[in-house]
């Protein structure tokens, strides 16, 4: 008598395929390094080697760091210009950089891979330019790769396509990352989507993107007048110049094109801002706002080490000790503060339970406001100097590293010595010092807090932190969400619109003439192509296989009784919470068993789905799992399905179900795409490619052996 869309089965079975990692959770380290801090020594003295600077005729600077210690040498070209607003073809900058080095008119793509993999060398391209490393003895052969991709680049079409499907894939998966949507949305929050740094791709924006903009930004702003040739390892600098001017001395000069722009300013008050993420179990928090910080000017090194106490990429910063070791709310809590020649940024981030989301932001809020009022003690600091000494020593044994200092130093005008002086800086930074920058740069009364989670759960919560009590609603692209006023209708009930769905896809007449349903379907994860094939009989029979090129690797079945696994792994006899997943998914229409299977049903409201209102329903089973449904207002179909589960990790995870394409078959309408999020880092799509009703089914399919 009941239909279950064969839909919710798939990503039930779906989520027992899926190999999990280990389930057991650490509770976070307690204590704390900065109770055995070492005595304060000399800061180390630092020898980076001196960098030689020329020019070539066509404007090109040369910067040449000799390092004989290894037989290995690097190359970078790197066009300083400003930055570009890409408008409604936001990514195209991007793309221009890696298509660079993907094909020119004297090689293909293949060809440049096959010439560097042979040279045991390295290349890569961005937005920029080109940059390299070989041993010295193949600099002449890697030099002429590089100067062939950056004077002689096509933009193949074909790997634009390429780049493009790859592109859509990451936007992909960002739609259920609350980490990348968090950061995508605090930057448009932060600095403004008029601005560079607030510009996002989107879908929409990708699909503008085209190769004559890639040529036009590439002929335009790639230019030796305003680029360095940065050398570092084991040359001479006679050698690079005589490398200079034979790879790049040809390369033509031009004007290249100037912008200014109308930096963000500060809030004067505190703003929230909320992403609704629905069913999320834990909350993703980001305190941000623009800094005027400018690189090379004396605050940037104190200033770094004030971020380091606060919430640096280390077990001893304050943020973390508070929320992570103190509390165990989570497994790290960081700060940023960065500098830019256009306009800095702060940014304080941690993921945490909806349970604790508020309370840890006062813990934020509690350690923001510790550092600009109290001093820091002296074995405190001592510890972040350490750290930051091992770590800049460290970073020194990469040649990169060192190009990346020269150029700055070029970039920036700063003195020749800036970085041989940097530790020695770093040791004499004082406790007034540290609070001076707290309170020059740590603003928590003009940021905004933006946290990214479940509504329901969460956001009335958070309007103790907002200065006018409000929370300020944004999608995942930061576009600012108006409030649902429509209103439930007088007598509208969770119950009404359950039997209303059930009319919608043929109604219990239509339903009950289902015997036998057999699907096949094809499911995209990741690129690769699954088959996937469904029967149900009776409505208390079940079973699926999941399979790639004629091999089955995993089925489940359900005979009415029991239910097993089997696939490659071995066989396992499903009990619980798996046992009730597939009797629920065994009849023909779950929901119409709603009113008699002991289900709890709540009207919570009407939310967008899409464009497009839809009422949301909580169903709870009598075993107490719990779902959220979402029933369009005019159509009365079922639309999406939120529920929790558990990710490939281990961990809790959201699983959101959206159901599209409903088509009729035998007076019953079925979805026949759904679109799966949470269940993996990468979403799912499943497309039906044929139904069969009543067209019998041999009873052999259901045998649990």
């Amino acid at each position: 008598m009941k239909k279950s869309h064969f839909f919710t089965l798939f990503a039930v079975l779906l989520v027992a395929f899926m190999p999990k990692g280990n389930t057991q959770t650490t509770k976070p380290a307690t204590g704390d390094i900065r109770a055995s801090a070492p005595t304060a020594g000399p800061a180390p003295k630092i020898r980076i080697g001196k960098a030689e600077t020329f020019k070539l005729d066509n404007g090109l600077t040369v910067i040449v760091v000799e390092n004989h210690k290894l037989p290995k040498v690097s190359f970078q070209i790197f066009a300083d210009y400003d930055p570009v607003l890409e408008k409604d073809a936001a990514g195209y900058i991007g793309m221009m950089g890696d298509l660079l080095s993907k094909g020119t008119t004297k090689r293909t793509k293949a060809q440049i891979d096959e010439e560097i993999d042979f040279l045991g060398a390295d290349l890569s391209s961005g937005q920029n330019g080109v940059s390299g490393g070989c041993l010295s003895k193949h600099s002449d052969k890697l030099l002429e790769i590089m100067s062939d991709v950056l004077l002689n680049p096509t933009f193949p079409q074909e790997e634009l396509d390429k780049a493009k499907s790859q592109a859509q894939s990451g936007l992909a998966l960002e739609k259920n990352d609350a980490g990348a949507i968090a950061r995508k949305v605090a930057s448009i929050l932060r600095n403004g989507k008029d601005h560079p740094y607030g510009e996002q791709m989107t879908e929409t924006t990708l699909a503008q993107i085209n190769v004559e903009q890639l040529k036009n930004h590439y002929n335009q702003y790639l230019k030796p007048n305003i680029s360095y040739f940065v050398v570092v390892g084991d040359i001479t600098k006679a050698k690079a110049e005589q490398y200079a001017k034979q790879y790049f001395g040809s390369w033509k000069k031009g004007d290249v094109p100037k912008a200014t722009y109308t930096n963000p300013g500060s809030l004067s008050k505190t703003q929230v801002d909320f992403v609704h993420k629905p069913g999320a179990v834990q909350s993703v928090i980001n305190i941000t706002y623009p800094v005027e910080l400018r690189p090379g000017t004396p605050d940037v090194i104190r200033s770094r080490v004030m971020n380091t106490i606060l919430g640096g990429q280390s077990t001893s910063s304050r943020l973390n000790g508070n929320l992570r070791e103190g509390h165990g709310w989570t497994y790290g809590a960081y700060s940023s503060l960065n500098a830019d020649k256009l306009i800095g940024s702060f940014t304080a981030s941690t993921s945490v339970r909806n349970a604790v989301t508020d309370s840890s932001l006062i813990e934020f809020m509690k350690e923001l406001n510790r550092i600009r009022t109290e001093a820091v003690p002296a074995d405190e600091l001592q510890v972040v100097k350490n750290i930051i000494t091992g770590t800049f020593s460290q970073s020194l044994e990469e040649p990169g590293t060192v190009a990346n200092f020269a150029l700055s130093i070029s970039r920036y005008g700063l003195p020749a010595d800036y970085y041989e002086k940097y530790l020695e800086v770093i040791q004499s930074v004082t406790p007034e010092e540290i609070m001076a920058m707290a309170q020059k740069y740590i603003r928590p009364e003009q940021a905004h807090i933006l946290v990214v989670g479940n509504k329901d759960d969460v956001a009335d919560r958070l309007k103790q932190f907002s200065a006018d009590g409000k929370i300020n609603f944004y999608d995942a692209q930061g576009n600012p969400v108006k409030t649902n006023n429509a209103e439930v209708p007088a007598g509208m009930t969770a119950e009404k619109i359950v039997e209303d769905y059930v009319n919608a896809i043929g109604g219990t007449s239509k339903i009950g003439m289902l015997k036998e349903v057999q699907t096949t379907a094809s499911m995209n994860v990741g690129g690769q192509s699954l088959s996937v094939l469904t029967w149900q009989k009776g409505g208390n029979k079940v079973a699926m296989e999941i399979g790639m090129n004629g091999q089955i690797f995993s089925k489940r079945t359900y005979d009415g009784t029991a239910a097993t696994e089997s696939g490659m792994g071995g066989a396992r006899t499903l009990e619980g919470e798996e046992l009730a997943d597939l009797k629920e998914q065994a009849v023909f229409c779950k929901e119409a068993a709603y009113a008699t299977g002991g289900y709890k049903l709540a009207l919570k409201g009407i939310e967008e789905v899409n464009g497009s209102n839809a009422y949301v329903v909580d169903v709870e089973r009598q075993d107490g799992k719990k779902t959220t449904e979402y029933y369009d207002t005019k159509s009365s179909l079922k639309v999406r399905e939120v529920s929790q589960t558990t990710g490939q990790d281990g961990s809790p995870a959201t699983m959101i179900i959206e159901y599209k394409d409903y088509k009729e078959n035998n007076g019953v309408k079925f979805p026949n795409t759904m679109d799966i999020t949470g269940l993996m880092p990468i979403p799912i799509t499943t497309i039906v490619t044929e139904i069969k009703v009543n067209a019998g089914i041999d009873d052999k399919i259901f045998n649990l052996k």
